[in-house]
């Protein structure tokens, strides 16, 4: 039991990983809400601005923000 447990932590670890390396050299993503097109139908037929990424299509990936919360504490801890 003991090294399956350790293949899967392991696993998850290297993906982790490999997510933050990716969010480090591309931070930005396609909006979940419009898919990257900047607008999105309304109920009634029209299209509008996506108001969760303001029309821009990308947003930033929570890797990053993560990146950058991590910054900011080390940048504060240290003089």
């Amino acid at each position: 039991m003991t090294p399956i447990l350790l293949l899967a932590s392991l696993a998850t670890l290297g993906y982790s990983a490999c997510y933050l390396a990716v969010c480090a050299a591309s931070p930005w993503g396609r909006c979940r809400r419009c898919h990257g097109a900047r607008s999105h139908r309304t109920a009634i037929g029209t299209r509008r601005d996506c108001h969760r990424c303001d029309g821009t299509g990308i947003r930033v990936r929570a890797g990053r923000r993560l990146i950058d919360f991590i910054r900011a504490e080390y940048r504060d801890g240290h003089p």
